[in-house]
């Protein structure tokens, strides 16, 4: 498959009829906030069709992005004349996302690069789920007091001394971090979860909640 790099006019570039992608107006917003900070910075994936027009596969938001701001060329790569099924797949793949983000690195990224307020104007996310990302990142390393370097813990002695103790680390969704940590922090009160160090605590609380749950339904 042979790619070719252009400058286009937003004029001679089509839509394709099958995009299953739908943006919100709130995020139409977003993106042209996007496009006037960095400019069509990713290429619009086009092909030709046998008349010659150039077809939208992938970046057909960017495009319309692009149309209300006035822009007058955009960049693409042209795929060529391929068949529809490979259009099709293509378009699929530039839409879909195979990864997850790790909560607290990305609370990290987003906590150097400014306040919720500015975030929330060009990333793809609203204030309250950057909060709820910020969230994350706190009951990770502040809330429940977890070290990041977990070596300076010597669970040697915990095992030759008394029970056997396993660190373990959770990946949730971070809108419910806040919650959880709220709910640990009132069982450790609740129960009297305070003597040991937080790790301890905070595991004695979640172990309760989980053995009593039957009991509370």
């Amino acid at each position: 498959m042979q790619y070719q790099h252009q400058l286009v006019d937003t004029t001679k570039l089509h839509p394709n009829p099958w995009n299953s992608n739908v943006v919100s107006p709130e995020n139409e917003a977003k993106l042209d906030e996007s496009l006037r900070r960095f400019g069509v910075y990713k290429p619009i994936v086009v092909r030709t069709l046998p008349d010659g027009r150039l077809e939208i596969i992938g970046g057909q938001h960017r495009w319309e992005s692009a149309k209300r701001l006035g822009l007058k060329q955009v960049p693409v790569v042209n795929l060529g004349e391929i068949p529809d099924s490979t259009a099709k797949e293509i378009s699929l793949v530039d839409n879909g996302r195979y990864g997850v983000d790790d909560a607290t690195a990305l609370a990290e990224i987003l906590k150097s690069l400014g306040s919720n307020e500015e975030l929330a104007t060009f990333l793809p996310y609203s204030e309250k789920e950057l909060s709820a990302i910020f969230s994350t990142a706190d009951l990770d390393l502040e809330a429940l007091d977890i070290k990041e370097d977990t070596e300076e813990i010597d669970l040697s002695v915990e095992a030759a001394s008394g029970p056997v103790y396993q660190i373990m680390r959770f990946k949730i969704r971070a809108e419910d971090a806040e919650r959880i940590s709220a709910l640990i922090e009132n069982v450790q009160k609740m129960q009297g979860f305070t003597e040991a160090d937080a790790l301890t605590n905070a595991g004695d609380a979640l172990v309760y909640l989980l053995l009593n749950r039957d009991h509370d339904d």
